[in-house]
């Protein structure tokens, strides 16, 4: 059965909804939703998984999908769903990432985001760092700093602020489902708005880059062609410079 979560009325809880997406091998879904319950234990009824139509089904999910709509296309209903049931935030993560800062994860990370916000107003977009990352150096985690005021972030584990979503007219899927470029698009398009676009240095994940996308045949080619498109058709056709010079374009906070 679906979650059920309070939020209307004084008892109203601005924390986000925590949807893990499961495609792939059970293991490394449970390996992050063990993750987050054991270390997160008053975020139980917020912790859901979302599986998407996965060959090896989650045993413990809020919800299966009735087909593979992909990262794209899971992020999009995820939003909707929360949209439609007054949830004012999504933390959507990949089931390939895992937390490697102390516990608690979820806590720590919204209470550091309230204390930003308090000082630069309402986030569009919340990530954690991460130790390395092959592909967007805004993403590394710098130890000397607080949090990172980021142009564009990686989809990993973004923490979505419906209001920023709704603002900006929806994610902008179009036919790219698989979802590749789409959150660089997205966060570009937050931070362009005005919405802070936030990576915190002091929560940190790992993540096992293409673990389930590198396992399947001919997929990695296919998103690569509808990336392509993608951000041609959204940025043109210099989209390449613009991302590298948006990945590069940030700011670094010594104290929250």
């Amino acid at each position: 059965m679906p979650a059920t979560i309070e939020c209307s009325g004084e008892n109203h809880d601005a924390r986000p909804a925590v949807i893990i997406l499961h495609y792939g091998r059970p293991a490394a879904t449970r390996r992050l939703h063990r993750q987050l319950l054991a270390g997160d234990p008053g975020w139980k009824e917020r912790i859901m998984v979302l599986d998407n139509h996965a060959p090896e089904p989650y045993p413990d999910a809020w919800q299966r999908l009735d087909e593979n709509r992909f990262w794209g296309g899971a992020l999009d209903y995820a939003l909707h769903v929360c949209g439609e049931r007054g949830w004012s935030r999504l933390w959507f993560f990949n089931n390939d990432a895992f937390f490697i800062s102390s516990p608690p994860h979820l806590e720590k990370a919204w209470q550091r985001l309230r204390k930003i916000e308090r000082t630069i107003g309402p986030a569009g977009i919340y990530s954690p760092s991460f130790e390395h990352h092959p592909y967007h150096p805004q993403m590394v985690a710098s130890p000397n700093h607080a949090y990172r005021r980021a142009s564009c972030v990686d989809g990993v584990a973004p923490l979505i602020n419906l209001k920023c979503w709704q603002a900006l007219g929806g994610l902008d899927l179009g036919d790219n489902s698989r979802g590749y470029g789409l959150d660089l698009c997205f966060s570009l398009r937050a931070s362009r708005a005005g919405w802070p676009v936030i990576v915190d240095h002091h929560v940190r994940m790992r993540h096992i880059y293409h673990s389930t996308a590198g396992s399947i045949p001919g997929f990695l080619a296919v998103a690569a062609a509808q990336e392509k498109a993608y951000l041609e058709a959204r940025l043109g056709l210099g989209y390449g410079d613009i991302l590298r010079q948006a990945q590069t374009d940030f700011h670094d906070e010594v104290r929250l």
